[in-house]
């Protein structure tokens, strides 16, 4: 894997499965409303739409212990065969989703197999984002590991706009009516059979050279014991994640209800807005993570969260006034340029300040702990915020309080240089 061409292919072959569990949590996303009417039937549609989204945020609920085995799994076993283990779970989820009959059929048993899916999604979600960076970060040249640790997230938003364009086309072939019966399945059974040439691509992955190095490969018991010592520097982590997965799920997963149900747009405008951030996304997200290695990993995250403080909330306001596909456009692509330069030095920041063996278990702890407090739960949060406060600008309230923890956090992690975010050249890996 030493060539430029065969550390492309190494990239290309990690961040697949990676594509694949953002693709499933988007159309999770995408189609809440449609989920909601076939699995959570209720007079009062607030009401299920809500118990809908509770069962998308219920598999973050999972991460945490996905971090912990599977991510001790992968610190002892390898980096390879871990990520194998998780793309597995990860299709085991999907299928169930995709395949189980509606409340009408099953009764009580269908929104319960529908949560079993999304635990497991969780669960193995819950390393797969770790096991991912870590890899990339562990083969990454010289001076530039945060341009490849960086297409972690890249290859998610590859998946947001697969998703969005899928839907996009579903909307134009399928009347409203089909899609909220059966159409809503069809992205599901798109996933599923994308699984098998995923595991052929994975399978081919070779293990880090770093990782073969290492004389000592711990064991549970000793993963468990240094992540107790070093649990202030994941809960430092954690609050250092939150502003991306909360920034990230706002102008992704919740954009198409968000639309819709508050904005009154069309499916399609919300779905083409949700397919250009995802291309937008995938742009800054290398770039700003190139910059980082240029420049360091504390000036990109200082900046980011104090302009989203700054801005999140008034851009929301502005837009809810006059609500329209351009003004929906606008202030996404605003927010998508914040998270992509926040993201792009957060991800390489949060694999260099873990302690190395441990690597994937703090990295993917810190990830999931965040993503189940707060960034999973970002469009049931978000729905609630604009029903009891009457203000359809209310998740700017929600990221603003992200950015807030975000820059607390770095300004943590780099006091008196105790745990200094090292830049790619200063680190010399």
């Amino acid at each position: 894997m030493a060539s430029t061409s065969g550390k492309g292919k190494a990239i290309f072959r990690v961040v697949s499965g990676n594509f694949l569990e953002m693709f499933d949590f988007m159309v999770y996303g995408f189609y809440a409303t449609a989920i909601a009417k076939t699995f959570f039937p209720s007079d009062n549609a607030f009401a299920s739409l809500m118990l809908s989204l509770a069962t998308f945020g219920a598999g973050f609920l999972m991460r945490p212990l996905g971090a912990i085995f599977l991510g001790a799994y992968i610190d002892r076993h390898g980096r390879r065969q871990g990520l194998i283990v998780t793309l597995a779970m990860m299709a085991m989820g999907t299928v169930l989703i995709a395949c189980v009959p509606g409340y009408a059929t099953l009764g009580v048993a269908a929104p319960l197999l529908v949560l079993l899916g999304r635990l497991l999604q969780g669960f193995s979600a819950g390393v797969e984002l770790g096991g991912v960076s870590v890899y990339l970060a562990e083969i990454a040249t010289p001076g530039r590991k945060g341009f490849f640790v960086s297409w972690q997230s890249a290859s998610q938003q590859a998946a947001v706009v697969f998703a969005g364009l899928l839907g996009v086309a579903l909307n134009h072939w399928l009347s409203p009516e089909q899609m909220g019966d059966w159409g809503w399945r069809v992205p599901f059974l798109v996933g599923c059979m994308i699984v098998p040439a995923i595991f052929i691509i994975r399978r081919s992955l070779e293990e880090t050279p770093e990782f073969q190095a290492r004389k000592h490969r711990p064991t549970l018991k000793e993963i468990v014991r240094s992540i107790g010592q070093n649990f202030g520097l994941v809960l430092a982590g954690m609050a250092l994640v939150v502003m991306t997965t909360v920034s990230f799920y706002l102008i992704t997963a919740y954009t198409p209800t968000f639309g819709k149900a508050e904005l009154h747009l069309s499916d399609f405008d919300a779905l083409l807005v949700t397919v250009l951030i995802g291309m937008s996304n995938f742009f800054w997200l290398p770039v700003m993570g190139a910059v980082s290695d240029r420049i360091g990993r504390k000036p990109l995250l200082l900046a980011a969260t104090i302009l989203a403080i700054l801005t999140a909330y008034p851009s929301l306001s502005w837009m809810v006034q006059a609500p329209s596909f351009e003004r929906l456009l606008m202030v996404e692509l605003w927010l998508s340029f914040l998270y992509g330069s926040y993201n792009g030095a957060m991800v390489v920041a949060l694999t260099e300040i873990m302690p190395v063996e441990v690597r994937t278990t703090g990295f993917s702890l810190a990830y999931s702990l965040a993503t189940a407090t707060f960034g999973g739960f970002t469009p049931a949060a978000c729905t609630y915020l604009i029903h009891v406060l009457d203000n359809k600008a209310a998740p700017g309230i929600w990221l603003s309080g992200a950015a807030v923890l975000g820059l607390v956090a770095t300004l943590v992690l780099f006091h008196g240089n105790k745990h200094a975010l090292r830049t790619a050249q200063a680190a010399g890996v």
